[in-house]
């Protein structure tokens, strides 16, 4: 149904591994996903020669579809005026115009969302009222069999070490009316380790029936892996069949100087769909 390549976390700058990058585009050519999914922090410090750097290696990428939302180190944080005043002025001219996005692609609707505050949850983000709207309304006009997937920066929920595991403000609000649009799939990155696990083990919410997968990745490019990913670089391969999700964690290898497949993960797709999200299209 789709195959898709997740990344995050690149980091242009200082921290940015060359031939770890050059490594991924190798595997990523071998593999020939269908979709690529980008989930932040592409630079360090959201420098002007960071954002170039990091716009030629995505133009390096297959000509697919691709699914970029911004990171807390997209936004400049010293830079106080900029980041007050014009926050997104380099990535909109290096990335993309848009920081929420639909795409429609092979039977799916990925909806990616700008999960970053400039000013005043700099570090674990936010979702607003507006972009839950804007997610109700992207996946109620969707096929009823359409795959749903939410991408963003921040985590919506804590890592299972708990090692820097505060989740955005309001996840619980968000994960709420995933619920209700019965999303398939939460890709996003940040923590620089990666982990896949289900929304109910860590919030059940009113519905204990639909579980959202949530697939972390980590650092795919970069020296600032942290916790079992310490020093490490990964990403994951999915792929959405029309009754489950797959998703292969794969980690780079310095000694064979490539990523290999470390770990894998398999899914049920729930059957049944509902939509009950009418007070936030309302609101928007």
């Amino acid at each position: 149904m789709l195959n898709l390549l997740h990344i995050s976390d690149l980091h242009f700058g200082k921290p940015f591994l060359p031939e770890v990058g050059e490594a991924l585009l190798g595997k990523i050519e071998k593999l020939s996903p269908e979709l690529l999914v980008v989930s932040g922090d592409l630079t360090q410090r959201a420098k002007a020669q960071e954002f170039r750097a990091a716009r030629a290696y995505l133009d390096l990428m297959p000509s697919i579809p691709q699914v970029v939302v911004p990171g807390n180190h997209d936004i400049p944080l010293y830079r106080i005026f900029e980041r007050l005043f014009q926050p997104y002025e380099l990535y909109r001219r290096y990335i993309s115009e848009q920081r929420d996005t639909v795409l429609h692609q092979n039977k799916a609707v990925i909806v990616g969302l700008d999960s970053t505050n400039p000013y005043f949850a700099i570090t674990n983000g936010r979702i607003h009222r507006k972009q839950l709207a804007f997610c109700a309304k992207a996946f109620t006009e969707a096929p009823a069999e359409a795959v749903r997937i939410v991408v963003a920066h921040h985590h919506f929920a804590p890592a299972p070490d708990y090692k820097g595991g505060e989740v955005m403000p309001k996840a619980k609000r968000a994960l709420d009316l995933f619920t209700q649009l019965k999303v398939d799939l939460i890709l996003a990155g940040h923590l620089h380790r990666a982990y896949v696990g289900n929304s109910l083990d860590v919030y059940p919410g009113e519905d204990r029936e639909h579980g959202i997968i949530i697939a972390q990745c980590g650092t795919s490019t970069s020296r600032r892996g942290v916790a079992r990913e310490q020093e490490k670089n990964s990403f994951n391969w999915i792929e959405i069949l029309a009754d489950s999700i797959r998703i292969f964690h794969y980690m780079y290898f310095k000694d064979y100087r490539n990523f290999y497949p470390v770990a894998k993960y398999e899914f049920a797709r729930p059957s049944q769909r509902s939509y009950l999200a009418e007070r936030f299209l309302n609101e928007s």
